[in-house]
């Protein structure tokens, strides 16, 4: 992909970030029936932001925390076009304040935590158990790529609404999904062949190499 390419506006990012230009701007000036389409619809990436870095269980309520601290301080939003940003970055204050307590512990998903609508794309990711592994996974990956990953497998936004919502450009989205991916394969296919491995040499140690057992001192008498 050439620079010009990669520097090239999406047409449907642009199109999102128009749209919800006007319902900050109408937020900004005390609307609060537009304030609730916001909620509506950047719920997924504060969700997203926080599914990142906290325990499931806690994601929930940390979001209404988000939204109640961005609504207290939107006069403060100086450029409407930031809002997506400026949202995340609340999110990911909130959550580190969250691992500032002492009884916070690392984020680990269980199988029921799981939210149903996980996971929304990739074939070879189709059943709940792979989707554990799978956000378990993501979750020890850097940054950039475990809060992308989780806004379009779990939360299931489309690229443009990705780059539109949480200000990264449509290009870093891109390269953000494309070495995301890349590591999350690599990472699970070790993973794989590291479980195969495994369950052979259990296998080896139990079955004794598969032949008979021996024959006790009073079997071989008889």
């Amino acid at each position: 992909m050439t620079a010009d390419a990669l520097a090239a506006p999406d047409p449907e990012t642009e199109l999102i970030r128009r749209r919800d230009l006007l319902l900050v701007e109408a937020a900004t000036r005390g609307d609060r029936e537009a304030f609730g389409r916001l909620y509506d619809l950047y719920g997924r990436v504060v969700h997203g932001v926080l599914l990142a870095r906290v325990p499931r269980e806690e994601v929930d309520d940390l979001v209404q925390d988000v939204f109640m601290q961005a609504l207290e301080r939107l006069h403060t939003l100086r450029q409407p076009g930031a809002f997506g940003g400026w949202l995340a970055a609340i999110a990911r204050n909130r959550a580190t304040d969250y691992h500032r307590r002492p009884s916070s512990r690392a984020p680990h998903v269980e199988l029921s935590e799981l939210p149903e609508r996980a996971v929304a794309q990739e074939e070879s990711i189709s059943d709940r158990t792979q989707a554990l592994a799978v956000l378990n996974v993501i979750r020890t990956m850097p940054e950039a790529y475990r809060e992308t990953l989780i806004l379009r497998l779990v939360e299931g936004m489309t690229g443009p609404e990705i780059a539109a919502r949480t200000g990264l450009t449509p290009a870093s989205v891109r390269v953000n999904l494309h070495r995301g991916m890349k590591q999350l394969k690599e990472t699970l296919e070790r993973g794989s062949v590291a479980a195969i491995r495994r369950g052979e040499r259990e296998r080896a140690v139990g079955g004794g190499g598969g032949g008979a057992p021996p024959r006790s001192k009073n079997e071989e008498r008889s």
